[in-house]
This record gives structure tokens, sequence and C-alpha cells, in this order.
């Protein structure tokens, strides 16, 4: 349950707003490999997202498990602060961020709650978004390399140096794709070994967004 609870805001907000930052940019001459150089174009590409929506498959494994929880659904944001997650399978429930507001919606359960999420968005910008290259590599060890999972992809790992990280998250890997430079797969890796695997295609950015995708299930 504690993994599940930080992955929910970290799901949203460190693959959507802050995956696109550390973009794994496609690599086609060898001055341009180098973390900083990744990270300078990672910025410029970021400053152009203005929305996304995807389609997404999730996948939890847990020693508690018996087998991965296999769970889709589609994604939608709207820079700068809103993401809305609508599980559709195996069964319905909305996971809706709005500024400092996390909902949560889960209908076939009758739950409904409503979480102030605002320290955690203070850690993100402190340690992701804020951060500079020198400070990202004091906060993680940082590998990037072409992927061999996931084909014509490029693969960062971040893997959490600092105590206050690694007590929510042990790890996180990103898949980006060598030629549209859009996330394709995320997977956070929890202290205890628990992992959280979201996979997207039907990837669309910068389209207008109808206002009902960003509300939660009544």
């Amino acid at each position: 349950m504690h993994s599940n609870r930080v992955a929910t805001p970290l799901l949203a907000v460190v693959a959507m707003l802050i995956a696109s930052v550390m973009t794994v940019a496609a690599q086609r001459e060898a001055r341009e490999s180098s973390f900083e150089a990744i990270y300078k174009r990672g910025l410029e590409l970021n400053s152009q997202l203005k929305t996304l929506t995807a389609h997404f498959t999730e996948t939890t494994t847990s020693t508690i498990l018996t087998r991965p929880l296999v769970a889709s659904g589609t994604i939608a944001v709207e820079r700068p602060s809103r993401i809305v997650l609508h599980y559709l399978e195996p069964e319905q429930r909305d996971v809706l961020l709005e500024g400092d507001r996390m909902i949560v919606s889960w209908p076939s359960r009758q739950i409904r709650e409503v979480t102030n999420i605002a320290a955690a968005n203070r850690r993100i910008q402190k340690y992701f978004v804020g951060a500079s290259p020198d400070r990202l590599r004091e906060n993680f060890t940082i590998a990037s390399r072409l992927a061999s999972d996931r084909p014509h992809t490029y693969q960062l790992t971040m893997a959490s140096k600092r105590k206050q990280i690694k007590d929510g998250l042990a790890a996180l890997d990103l898949w980006v794709d060598e030629t549209s430079l859009l996330l394709t797969a995320m997977k956070m890796t929890f202290p205890n070994g628990d992992t959280k695997l979201m996979v997207l295609d039907r990837v669309v950015i910068n389209q207008p967004i109808d206002p009902s995708v960003f509300i939660a299930a009544k």
C-alpha cells in the first residue's frame, strides 16, 4: 500500500512532466552523447510540450501478489498542472491531479479521496525539475544507453543516492523513442523490490483536450 500511495503522484507528475526534461534525445553525433548535452536538448523539447494524451498499460509486481497486476486506461496532461489517469480495466478508477490536489475516485469500492500533495510536488521540484545536471548527479547515479529490451528506444536509468529519495523510490527507468523523442515507458522500482511499469501508446501531443476529460468519476 505504501508503494502505491507513493507511486500515484510520482507516476503522473514525474513521468509526464519530468520525463520529458530528462529525455534521452537521439544521439546522432558523438559530441551529443554526454548527459549534459542530453539534458539541454531535453529542456528544449520540454518547453514545447503543452498537452499530451495516450493509452497506457500499467503492470504492478509485488511480494504480496501471486502474479503481476495489469491495468489499462487513458491519460491526459495539460500543462502546467492538470493530469488525469482514467483506469478502464480491470475496473474503473480515476486519478486526477490538479495543482496540489489529488483526487482518487474508485466507484466500485465506494472510494473518493482528496489528498494534498503539496509536499510531494515540492520534493519533485527540488530533486527533479529544479535541479541542474550536476545536482541530478548528486542525487542519482545516471546511465543512458540504447535499450536492449525495447527496439528503437533509448533508456535512461536513475538510481537514487539520497536517503530522502530512496525511502520512496529506489530507481526510475525511462524509455524514449529515438525518432519522436516521446516517452514510451517508465518503470519505478521501490525500496522493497516492488515495481510499477507504465507503457504508453497512441500518444498525441499539443492537441486541444476537452475540459470534461479532467473530471474524476463521481
